[in-house]
């Protein structure tokens, strides 16, 4: 059987147009002190916590949605999530006349279960795995399900980011993107591949979540019983087949960091490009503080791909004792 082809540069500008009355254009900002830190000072900040729901999910969930028939719309929809796309999946669904369930894992954040409930959506909270019980839920109700990244309606949604992305950097050299499931980096990879084909995209993953780069090592899924991080957001339990091709053929390169370097990011986030980011966040920024992905003089992107984050883990991050230059160090 024949592989499906690739999301398009055409699909994601039809994904703009379409979504285009819905979302937020979010702004892209300079951060050279930020950057200096990391040896990279023409860093630019895609500030995606200013998106709907606080995350760039609501892109792809709006195309999504959008593109369902009445029927489909009648039944209701589902999905799985740590809390970003349950919160994008709850208001999305409300705004064209649908009803949204959620599979999220007990432990999830509390703040982005109260948010998705605050939207209208019904969360079902799960100790095991959670792609197994949406499943049962999707086939006990009839729902809908409506993939968080594995889907080309959600990819070509999520690609307007980079979009946006390249119309306020058209120069860029690298573009560094935090990486779950892998949807956002397929779709920005559609768009870079396409309008900035000399630029370089990278993905970043936390070590205890590294579906993406398990699978462009096996050449295949590689399921991750319990993934963990404190970068909730980017906890997948796999990387999709559809978001593993396009990776394949778009990303120059997925990369791991530690969970130090992801907490030391989100500081430095905060502090210096005073984004309230959340960890999944700031992957992008602690490849970047490691040193070796861009030179000095070249211009680089991190797309910062939420603020849901709840004030328990900005205190732990925040606690007496760690400083700046601490973060710096590590």
């Amino acid at each position: 059987m024949t592989d499906p082809p690739l999301v398009s540069l055409d699909d994601v500008r039809a994904a703009a147009d379409r979504i285009a009355p819905h979302v937020r254009r979010t702004p892209t900002q300079t951060a050279s002190s930020l950057g200096e830190l990391c040896g990279t000072p023409r860093l630019h900040l895609k500030a995606e916590l200013f998106q709907r729901t606080g995350a760039f999910k609501f892109r792809g969930v709006v195309n999504t949605l959008l593109q369902l028939d009445a029927d489909a719309l009648a039944r209701g929809v589902c999905a799985m999530s740590a809390g970003n796309h349950a919160a994008a999946l709850a208001l999305g669904a409300r705004q064209v006349g649908t009803h949204a369930v959620v599979v999220m894992p007990s432990h999830a954040s509390v703040s982005k279960v109260e948010l998705t409930r605050a939207y209208g959506g019904e969360v079902v909270l799960v100790d095991g795995p959670m792609w197994p019980a949406v499943q049962a839920l999707q086939a006990e109700r009839g729902l809908v399900l409506v993939h968080p990244f594995d889907d080309p309606r959600v990819i070509a949604g999520a690609g307007t980011v980079g979009l946006e992305l390249l119309e306020d950097v058209p120069d860029v050299d690298l573009v560094v993107i935090p990486v779950g499931g892998g949807g956002l980096a397929s779709g920005v990879g559609v768009v870079v591949r396409a309008l900035a084909p000399k630029a370089r995209v990278i993905g970043v993953e936390p070590r205890g979540a590294s579906g993406m780069r398990q699978a462009l090592d096996a050449g295949h899924v590689v399921p991750i019983d319990r993934p963990t991080s404190v970068a909730d957001g980017l906890c997948a339990p796999f990387a999709g087949d559809h978001t593993l091709r396009h990776a394949q053929a778009l990303l120059d390169d997925v990369v791991v960091v530690d969970e130090d370097e992801i907490a030391a990011a989100t500081r430095l986030i905060h502090q210096r490009a005073k984004l309230a980011a959340e960890p999944a966040a700031a992957a992008g920024v602690a490849a970047l503080m490691r040193g070796g992905l861009a030179g000095p003089e070249e211009t680089v992107a991190c797309v910062i791909t939420g603020g849901n984050v709840d004030a328990s883990v900005v205190s732990a991050l925040f606690a007496p004792g760690v400083s700046e230059g601490d973060a710096v160090r590590r």
